[in-house]
């Protein structure tokens, strides 16, 4: 079969297309390696801080601060570092972050007072900014052949999914058999093959222009988010009527107006707003960072669950979450490879949101004395599966169709929804379970097993709030996705639907070769046309 125009955008056969490197493969491990660094960081340390909170003798404000310092950095400075990886080549700045999030690992994880580890984990923050976005635009670029976009896509997507419950098992092994410090040295570990490998396998990328950076915008972007994350992270201190923690939200949001204000007159902008013009592209974002908004407190949750109410050891409630990543990974391959490709995001994407949601409702019926196998496992792989569904599919569709010079960025704005809706969630939920602690305790002042009964309570409240975020999420998409309609049933082996980005007409998605041939954003061409080009 030979190439077939389309407009300025030209299909070639699967495994044809020159862009793509012959070590793509091998690329995509360096990849996950460099991903699995930066979302491990959501629970790993987490799961070490009573533990390195006793080492250096800090209290329990300052056990915050290692916590919300990463995210700080993290959260604000995403789109800053998605924009400097589109301007100064992915593949420079994908290196300089693996190399200082690993320098900043070590420093943290030698750190001999509390100022020295807080100021580590800032640091890891900001280049886990830079790394994020390049290690997804790099992702993005890499694999154009809509199979094997696919393929990649589960891989990454299972990755990005599971990384908070693979922090939990590996967290809790490396606390209890070694000590608190290797939580923070595995990075090193991790970050020695994969800057090895980027060096070797990932080609530069130099962008054919490089515009002047919008300080302005970069200003507004940062500062506005740097208010909400730190408001979110306040009220989890200090309560929701403390006034600081209003006071950073509503200068957060004053300043994020602004910034999408001023991005409609910049002449270089951080974030180009025709990337939120596809529907689908923005039914992906309200997708990841609704779902991570439910995601992220229940894993803290459960594991506080497993731990103190049904007795296990770190390592054990590490091991009781295996099934829920193997799930998620099962799932994520299927949908990127099968599901997508036959049923388009509109189906997948919201049916995940609802086993999710199913797995999350499931799990309000926890007991004192539940049993594992019986109760806890099966909603665990509910949730898992529908994780699985969301988060590759959704992570694919954000970056699909976005012209080269701007896929730093939009992989920028997919971890930034993210990051946000992970520290949206922690608040959120901590105030939730703590209040509901106390409400029920005043009440049962009688019972022997108050204390217990409590926090089970608080448990089951974050629960239903984390379910009524998918069901949510489950609204909007259904919503906001385009439906997709097919003209005759599609094979696996079939080139015009081997891609999870088949349009509406039923003929192959010109947007799936969008991204190594440049072309617009706005590559969702008018039906008909396409049609006649096809025929053509």
């Amino acid at each position: 079969m030979s190439s077939t125009s389309v407009g300025t955008v030209q299909t070639r056969p699967s495994g044809q297309n020159p862009a793509q490197s012959k070590h793509r493969w091998w690329a995509l491990a360096v990849i996950s390696l460099a991903q699995l660094m930066v979302v491990l960081d959501a629970t790993i340390v987490n799961i070490a801080l009573p533990s390195a909170q006793k080492a250096l003798e800090f209290d329990n404000n300052g056990r915050q601060w290692v916590v919300t310092a990463y995210s700080l950095a993290f959260g604000s400075l995403l789109l800053l570092g998605g924009r400097l990886a589109d301007l100064f080549g992915r593949r420079t700045t994908f290196i300089i972050g693996v190399a200082g999030f690993a320098a900043a690992s070590a420093v943290g994880g030698a750190a001999n007072g509390l100022t020295m580890l807080v100021i580590a984990r800032a640091v890891q923050g900001l280049f886990a900014a830079l790394l994020a976005p390049s290690a997804l635009s790099v992702l993005t670029t890499t694999f154009t052949d809509p199979k094997e976009r696919a393929k990649a896509f589960g891989v990454f997507g299972a990755l990005s999914g599971s990384g908070a419950a693979i922090g939990l098992v590996l967290g809790g092994m490396l606390t209890e058999y070694l000590n608190w410090r290797w939580t923070l040295y595995v990075n090193d570990v991790l970050a020695a093959p994969a800057l090895i490998g980027a060096i070797l396998l990932i080609r530069q990328s130099v962008p054919a222009k490089q515009p002047r950076l919008d300080i302005p915008g970069v200003v507004l972007v940062s500062g506005g988010l740097f208010s909400i994350v730190y408001g979110f992270a306040n009220a989890e201190t200090r309560g929701w009527g403390d006034r600081m923690t209003w006071g950073f939200l509503t200068t957060g949001a004053a300043l994020l107006l602004a910034f999408f204000v001023w991005q409609t007159r910049a002449k270089n902008p951080v974030l180009p707003l025709r990337l939120l013009a596809d529907r689908d592209r923005a039914a992906s974002l309200a997708a990841l960072l609704i779902s991570n908004a439910g995601m992220f407190g229940v894993f803290l949750f459960l594991t506080y669950y497993l731990q103190s109410t049904l007795g296990y050891s770190p390592v054990k409630s590490g091991v009781a979450f295996l099934p829920l990543v193997g799930t998620l990974m099962v799932m994520s391959q299927s949908a990127t490879r099968w599901l997508v490709p036959r049923l388009g995001p509109k189906m997948v994407v919201p049916f995940g949101t609802l086993s999710a949601a199913s797995g999350l409702v499931w799990l309000t019926r926890l007991e004192l004395h539940s049993g594992y196998a019986a109760h806890v496992l099966p909603p665990m792989l509910l949730l898992g599966a529908g994780l699985g569904l969301v988060t590759p599919t959704a992570m694919s569709y954000a970056t699909l169709g976005v012209r080269a010079d701007d896929q730093g960025v939009a992989s920028a704005a997919v971890s930034t929804t993210q990051q946000v809706g992970g520290a949206i969630s922690t608040a959120l939920l901590n105030t939730l379970a703590a209040s509901a602690v106390a409400d029920y305790a005043k009440g049962h002042l009688a019972d022997p097993l108050v204390q217990e009964k409590a926090a089970l309570h608080s448990y089951a409240v974050v629960y239903w709030w984390s379910a009524g975020f998918f069901a949510v999420a489950l609204i909007v998409t259904v919503l906001m996705f385009r439906r997709k309609r097919r003209a005759s049933a599609p094979t696996e082996d079939s080139q015009a639907t081997a891609t999870p980005e088949a349009d509406t007409v039923g003929q192959t998605n010109p947007v799936a070769t969008l991204s190594s041939a440049g072309a617009e954003d706005s590559g969702w061409a008018d039906a008909a046309a396409v049609r006649g080009r096809i025929r053509d």
